[in-house]
């Protein structure tokens, strides 16, 4: 048998096996090929920056703090991982201090060597180191949303009163008030409740400052909150004194004539009223019309206080006339409107009321019944316009009017509603 040499034609071996090599890589890239993937926002972890806080400084990203990744694998190595496969670092022992950059290294521990190369962009991240500092701020208390209909917020405390925060000096002297903001929608009753930690610039702007500690720890911020019952509760007026001869007392009222009040229930329980006492509104010797400017605060019950603060200053007007004379203040939109235009209609400030004076009998006066006997007739005007009016009121025997009255009345055009051309052609076909 004839044999063969390994190293005949050992050239043209090298040359087949170089050949079927590239071969072999052409085919497994047609079928595999390396690809490109790209992954955006992957968080930068940094690595020994206790090299900075153990020099009593701090430190803070200048930018973002993510990074895209750009990963060269095959295919088929490429379809396997995501974006939680990997980690991106920034290792403060390869700081360039003199421009604070860190060059960001990027792995996949779980696809070690089965991918080409991996890159971040862009490759460094940059931090600013600087000294750091201590702020202790005293912390308000403002309430989210509103308690259950029918209740008020009443006091409410935080504990603790103050904020201590450390960091960068430069971040906290943007800092400018610490809040505490609790929600108390649908509350009605007291409770503690847990508040959430914000801070203000000067502007009132929010900050969300990185790198901010503060000595709050685990139990956080608590607010104790005091819910208060609303009762709204008429004021009346108990008169002392007599006025002078020939004049009688006709009747007092006060503006307002009743006021909101909040307290626990218990106070408020039996409480229907705010009595102003007869020391306080005394008419001796009073010829004419008494007023008077009362604080009520003094005469709450304990446990009860106003709902709006400076609120207590009460207006009380007293009426004293002359015997055998009454004084009407009569509503001018219970005024009976005559003759009307048809292309007019009347305007008239709300609340707005005329003073009616008669004289008579002291028996007939104290049943004297006006409400349907006062009127003003507009024949004749039928232009827009304010004018001042007389008024006519019917008034039974033995009863006169002393002087004239009138009314001052606004007259407009009369607004008439568009009415769609449908419904309008309808009515003509209807008819």
């Amino acid at each position: 048998m004839k044999k063969y040499k390994l190293t005949k034609n050992l050239g043209l071996k090298v040359i087949a096996f170089f050949f079927a090599a590239i071969l072999w890589l052409i085919v497994v890239n047609l079928d595999n090929p390396v690809v490109s993937s790209t992954f955006r926002d992957i968080p930068v972890t940094i690595v020994n920056d206790d090299i900075i806080t153990s020099a009593g400084d701090v430190y803070q990203v200048v930018g973002e703090q993510t990074v895209s990744v750009v990963v060269n694998a095959t295919r088929d190595v490429s379809q396997e991982f995501d974006a939680e496969d990997i980690i991106a670092t920034a290792d403060v022992t390869e700081m360039d201090t003199a421009t604070g950059l860190i060059p960001i290294k990027i792995s996949l521990p779980d696809y070690s060597g089965k991918y080409e190369s991996a890159e971040a962009v862009p490759r460094n991240l940059t931090i600013q180191r600087e000294k750091s500092g201590k702020k202790v701020l005293s912390l308000s208390v403002k309430s989210d949303n509103e308690p259950a209909d029918g209740y008020i917020l009443g006091d409410m405390t935080v504990d603790p009163e103050e904020v201590t925060l450390s960091g960068a000096e430069s971040v906290l002297a943007q800092i400018d008030r610490a809040e505490a903001r609790v929600d108390v929608g649908g509350m009605t009753s007291d409770q503690k409740k847990t508040a959430e930690l914000r801070l203000y610039d000067a502007d009132g702007n929010v900050l969300n400052p990185p790198q901010i500690e503060n000595n709050l720890g685990e139990d956080g911020i608590t607010v104790s909150v005091e819910v208060l019952k609303l009762k709204s509760v008429p004021i009346t007026l108990k008169v002392s004194g007599t006025p002078a001869e020939g004049y009688k007392y006709t009747g007092g009222t006060s503006t307002p004539e009743s006021l909101q009040v909040c307290g626990k229930s218990t106070a408020l329980e039996g409480f229907d009223k705010i009595e102003i006492p007869s020391s306080a509104l005394d008419i001796s010797g009073a010829s004419g019309t008494v007023e008077k400017t009362v604080d009520i605060s003094g005469y709450l019950p304990k446990g009860v206080r106003l709902v709006e603060e400076g609120s207590g200053s009460i207006k009380v007007t007293l009426k004293v006339e002359q015997e055998g004379t009454r004084s009407i203040d009569f509503l001018v939109s219970s005024l009976r409107i005559n003759n009307l235009n048809e292309n007019l209609q009347v305007n008239y400030e709300t609340g707005a009321e005329i003073a009616i004076r008669v004289r008579g009998e002291e028996q007939r006066l104290s049943t004297l019944d006006i409400s349907n006997a006062v009127s003003v007739d507009l024949t004749g005007y039928t232009m827009p316009g304010t004018y001042d009016l007389p008024v006519k009121i019917d008034l039974p025997e033995g009863i006169t009017l002393e002087g004239q009255v009138t009314v001052s009345l606004t007259l407009e055009e009369k607004i008439v509603e568009d009415v769609p051309a449908d419904e309008t052609n309808q009515g003509e076909e209807n008819n």
